[in-house]
């Protein structure tokens, strides 16, 4: 028997509930259309709900987070796997399919043997040994403005600066000479950027074959970085091996120039973009740290943090299930009107303390102390002894890299 079939104009208009839309999914990720803002393809994340769906590069379909509480709550949940040898780990781009099979150190793998690594790492970073090395970034800074103002009035900041800055202070923390820069930061954009999966998995094989070298010879010379200590306190003690070894001094090496040089390069183009803080930020230099913390909220360059569900997760109403690929879109999270009033303004006045472009979890960023000195000590000193400093092309013509990539400027070509 048939069921009936009910009119809805015999239904009272205010008992008609309408059905949810659900939007279309958003691929993911997107370049961004400013340097500074979240791509405007993601206005839909941004308008949504907490947890939706996006698909990635090979049309797999995986959550994104974009609430600024659920990506507390995520990051720090167990049930959420790091390890990218895991099947279902999800990729971002083609470019880094070959990459699945290969150990990743400190940022691809759980606990315990993420407890272990990071362990070995902490004291080195520490806001008492970031402090230690705030006169060598100083004068760091000042050499390389110094030979910027003698070559001047113009300098493509990028290479003359923002790279040279964090690239400089990492070599003397881990004890890599600098008189090799041109091969690992090469070698390190070809990880990042490819353009082919092919680049990215020589870039890895020659960074590491590089780094293996450098540490048989630490064994025979020992000097005074931070893989020198490791070579003696842990390698030659049998608690960590070679292959551990050269993974753990690759991230720090790539991590440790690549995501500051970005936010030096950025954040100089975002100031200049933005005269009037920028004025309010000269006017009051004690406003720097502040004006620093909101910077890496606002511009959130590490935007999409990648991680696999290992059991059920219920949160914001939704399950997510085991293999699930879960997407942290850092930009959209940094800018949750929930958390932070007028989130699209830059203000060096507002609590920024609590935001996650430093991720959150065990797997925060380990060297945010050193990071935020450099950024502190590089912007200041340059907008300090460069007043004039000004974008010598027009902004729309600067290129900047693309949205699978750590967000930064390609090029940024200043004058004063």
């Amino acid at each position: 028997m048939s069921e009936p079939v009910v009119s809805t104009e015999s239904i009272a208009p205010d008992l008609l509930v309408p059905e949810p839309l659900v939007p279309e999914p958003v691929d993911f990720p997107q370049d961004r259309t400013c340097p500074y803002h979240p791509p405007t393809a993601y206005d839909p994340l941004r308008a949504g709900r907490p947890l939706s769906r996006v698909t990635l590069f090979d049309g797999r379909s995986v959550w994104v987070v974009t609430g600024h509480a659920e990506a507390r709550a995520l990051l720090s949940d167990r049930r959420l796997s790091a390890d990218r040898q895991n099947a279902a780990f999800p990729l971002p781009s083609k470019r880094f399919s070959g990459l699945k099979d290969r150990r990743t150190a400190l940022l691809g793998v759980d606990d315990p043997e993420h407890n272990a690594q990071r362990r070995m790492l902490i004291p080195s970073f520490t806001l008492k040994r970031t402090a230690a090395l705030r006169p060598r970034i100083q004068e760091t800074v000042d050499r390389l403005i110094d030979g910027m103002v003698a070559r001047g009035p113009r300098a493509e900041l990028v290479s003359a600066f923002a790279l040279p800055v964090p690239s400089m202070v990492i070599c003397a923390l881990l004890g890599v000479p600098y008189e090799d820069h041109e091969f690992f930061e090469g070698e390190s954009r070809r990880l990042l950027r490819g353009p082919e999966a092919a680049d990215v998995e020589d870039a890895r094989d020659r960074i590491n074959g590089y780094l293996r070298e450098l540490i048989e010879r630490k064994r025979r010379e020992p000097g005074d970085g931070l893989l020198d200590e490791l070579v003696t306190q842990r390698l030659e003690t049998g608690e960590t091996d070679v292959d551990e070894l050269v993974s753990l001094a690759a991230i720090l090496l790539i991590a440790g120039h690549e995501t500051t040089a970005n936010m030096i390069s950025l954040g100089t183009f975002t100031l200049l973009s933005h005269p009037e803080q920028l004025a309010e930020l000269r006017s009051d230099p004690v406003l720097l740290p502040a004006a620093v913390e909101e910077l890496m909220r606002f511009l959130s360059i590490a935007d999409g943090m990648l991680r696999v569900a290992t059991e059920d997760i219920e949160i914001a109403g939704v399950t997510v299930r085991p293999d699930d690929g879960v997407v942290f879109s850092t930009s959209v999270i940094n800018r949750d009107g929930d958390v932070f009033e007028d989130p699209d303004a830059l203000d060096w006045h507002r609590s920024t303390r609590h935001h996650l472009a430093f991720g959150f979890g065990i797997h925060q960023c380990l060297g945010q102390n050193l990071a935020r000195a450099e950024m502190e000590i590089a912007l200041g000193t340059l907008f300090r002894r460069l007043p004039g400093l000004r974008l010598a092309a027009d902004p729309d013509r600067i290129p900047f890299k693309s949205g699978d990539t750590i967000q930064g400027m390609v090029e940024l070509p200043v004058a004063w």
